[in-house]
């Protein structure tokens, strides 16, 4: 019978605390350059110029039917091959996982813009607005409630994706994680504490986005 010792876990506390913080700061990174490119592309997927929605439709459809490891991977070992430019792995990590979610963030987006009542719209031409006006002060606050949700469920999916960037050994917590378990060759302990760590950060989150369904059904 194996015989649990997380009392070693304890010497590893400053090694696993660092990488939490670098998994918060990529968190952050890629939510905040996921969002602005999720809006870009669902505000030009909605462009009356075709080819402007038919290049925002395609980065959505390569970023959202692709697996996000490959794209890491991609950027990683060969983005710098075919353009000659190198980058850091967290370099590549970022740009990989903001790509990545914003063509979720674009869907989200778009799907809460076309939501909103046709008759708003046709209220703000009736004002006199042109269409940006329309967008930003009329469309996009409605728009934007129904959005929370999802785009918080979003959010929390990028902060599990994160664990992925270990594969190209930027320290985040699952990377130094695997550090600890190395050197103390004790992996179970290990990868429970960050399996638990993962859970107590990322719970509060759905508890929050689930009130935040129902108040939007309720007024709804």
């Amino acid at each position: 019978m194996y015989h649990w010792d997380f009392g070693l876990v304890w010497s590893y506390r400053w090694l696993l605390l660092d990488g939490l913080g670098v998994t918060v700061a990529f968190t952050i990174a890629i939510v905040v350059l996921g969002l602005a490119i999720g809006l870009l592309a669902g505000l030009a997927k909605l462009s009356p110029f075709r080819p402007v929605g038919w290049l925002a439709s395609a980065y959505i459809e390569v970023f959202r039917c692709t697996p996000v490891l490959v794209q890491l991977i991609w950027f990683y070992y060969a983005m710098p091959i075919l353009t000659g430019i190198e980058m850091s792995a967290f370099t590549a990590g970022i740009l990989a996982l903001s790509l990545y979610g914003g063509s979720f963030y674009a869907e989200i987006i778009r799907g809460g813009i076309v939501s909103i009542d046709r008759g708003q719209t046709e209220a703000g031409e009736a004002l006199g607005m042109v269409p940006s006006q329309i967008m930003r002060r009329v469309v996009l606050p409605q728009a934007l409630k129904r959005m929370v949700p999802p785009l918080m469920n979003q959010s929390i999916i990028q902060f599990k994706n994160t664990s992925l960037v270990s594969v190209l050994a930027v320290p985040d917590l699952l990377y130094q994680g695997q550090v600890a378990a190395h050197d103390s060759y004790r992996p179970l302990e290990l990868y429970t504490v960050i399996a638990i760590i993962y859970f107590l950060a990322l719970f509060p989150l759905t508890v929050l986005v689930r009130r935040g369904e129902a108040r939007l059904a309720v007024t709804d």
